[in-house]
């Protein structure tokens, strides 16, 4: 049995948001080539798997039917903005929406099954920011988001684990499962304030989602230091303590440094790290079962590189991806600091923390 499953097609590059819109077409590309790569010089742990076309009952798990018609709408028209800010549907928009979402289903029915022992779905358009009745961030549908719901509502699982590395939160994730404790959600984000507006330590739940909803911001510029502290002294303790059946990653690489929409600064050796732990989390606490699901991650030099590197750790390989974030003032590490302090106080009523 391959250890890992990577579901990919060339059919996402069809959802074409225009020229110099970040979320390119070209991501695919380039993540493509990289993990090609991987699978040539390891074919024995790595297989390719083509996305299925999602059902309209699955997208709403999560979407509203009125949402999922007027995406239709928009695409059959010609495309147009989704938003009033930046999410471009092109004419084949909704077909390779629901193939994200399908893909990301079928990443979760191979790990279920056991198939494989994980697998990473290298879809888009990306998902976490898209809500019941709305798109946002480039997102169209919340693929992790329907997967969570799938594996609770569809496969009976009762404790899921979203673990969220996009540098931007996502809205739309934390809204779908905020009263709930049979999804747990966790994020780590650049400061919200202007990008989505959620996702502040606050937010941490209501009624039976009480301390279920765990979020840590960072000040912008935060580097390395400080994002690991918040994996392992909130994300890892909280993840244990939980127990979860399944955890599902909103893989986001616009962390990173050198990103033009992100605004952390993440070296590409902590992004690595990070994957690392996950890997070692699934393999003590749910039997293996990980799915990562592509979000965020701009950089075309980058964003194929530091996916292969995450693929590397789920498939067990040395593979480093290695760089230096670049120098800024102390005083800003400072800050990041603060911020995981100021969380672990936030959810240390829920969960020990230390």
């Amino acid at each position: 049995m391959s250890r890992t499953a990577v579901v990919l097609s060339p059919l996402f590059k069809k959802h074409d948001p225009g020229r110099g819109h970040p979320e390119s077409p070209r991501r695919v590309t380039m993540i493509a080539k990289e993990l090609e790569s991987l699978r040539e010089r390891f074919s024995d742990r790595l297989a390719f798997i083509p996305p299925e076309k999602a059902s309209l009952e699955d997208v709403e798990l999560v979407h509203a039917a009125e949402y999922i018609d007027l995406v239709r709408a928009v695409c059959r028209a010609g495309g147009g903005f989704l938003d009033y800010q930046d999410t471009v549907a092109s004419p084949d928009t909704f077909e390779v929406a629901l193939y994200a979402v399908g893909g990301t289903v079928k990443a979760v029915d191979l790990v279920m099954n056991r198939s494989f022992e994980n697998a990473f779905a290298i879809v888009r358009p990306p998902g976490h920011h898209a809500e019941k009745f709305r798109a946002l961030g480039f997102c169209v549908f919340n693929n992790v988001a329907v997967a969570a719901q799938y594996l609770t509502e569809k496969l009976g699982l009762s404790r899921v684990l979203v673990l969220d590395v996009d540098a931007h939160h996502g809205n739309g994730t934390q809204q779908r499962f905020y009263d709930t404790s049979r999804v747990l959600y966790i994020s780590l984000h650049e400061d919200p304030t202007e990008f989505p507006g959620t996702g502040f330590t606050r937010e941490i739940g209501t009624g039976e989602g009480l301390g279920y909803n765990a979020n840590v911001c960072f000040p912008y510029g935060t580097r390395d230091h400080a994002y690991l502290r918040a994996i392992e002294e909130i994300a890892m303790p909280i993840a244990s303590q939980y127990e979860p059946e399944f955890i599902l990653v909103s893989a986001g690489f616009d962390g990173h440094h050198l990103d033009p929409v992100g605004n952390l600064s993440l070296s590409s050796s902590c992004i690595g790290q990070v994957f690392e732990t996950i890997v070692e989390l699934a393999l003590t606490m749910c039997q293996k079962r990980l799915v990562c699901v592509l979000e965020g991650g701009y950089n075309l030099s980058t964003v194929g590189c530091l996916a292969a590197s995450a693929l590397a750790r789920m498939m067990g390989i040395p593979l480093r991806a290695k760089d230096r974030a670049p120098a800024i003032k102390r005083s800003r590490d400072s800050e990041g600091e603060k911020s995981v302090e100021k969380a672990k106080k936030a959810l240390r009523r829920f969960w020990d923390l230390g």
